[in-house]
């Protein structure tokens, strides 16, 4: 059976900086640059999210569009929009995961997955690909079953 990818762009904006709090200010300087020294900054971060499937037979889609969109809005506009990655969500506070675009493509993956597996939808996250600016991007994709 053919397998087709749908993917779906959503935008947000958050602020975040690169600093680990049990390395030294030299140490994180030497990693992550002079960002780690200085305040946080911000970008309009770009989000596509692509999910993958059979298609179905009746509706023509692999997936139904309102569940994948009240994914996308509860898991990754609502919960990043206009916050501070390293403090106002969990998995980056200090201690936690550096808010790299790696990182954040990886957790938007698997925030993403559950939701659509709570609201009814069968489809994989096969990939996502979160963008600070038009210059810099992380993809994470989903393992090769």
């Amino acid at each position: 059976m053919a397998m087709v990818s749908l993917t779906r762009r959503v935008s947000f904006s958050a602020s975040h900086r690169y600093r680990r709090p049990d390395w030294s200010d030299a140490k994180n300087e030497a990693a992550f640059g002079d960002r780690a020294l200085q305040d946080y900054h911000s970008h309009r971060y770009l989000c596509d999210v692509t999910v993958s499937g059979a298609v179905d037979e009746g509706t023509g889609m692999i997936v139904d569009l309102r569940i994948l969109d009240r994914a996308l809005r509860t898991e990754v506009v609502e919960r990043f929009d206009g916050g501070n990655l390293n403090l106002d969500i969990p998995e980056f506070r200090d201690g936690g995961q550096i808010p790299t675009g790696e990182n954040l493509a990886a957790l938007i993956a698997s925030l993403v997955q559950r939701a659509l597996e709570l609201g009814g939808a069968r489809v994989p996250v096969t990939q996502v690909t979160v963008a600070e600016d038009p210059t810099l991007s992380a993809t994470w994709r989903a393992a090769a079953p």
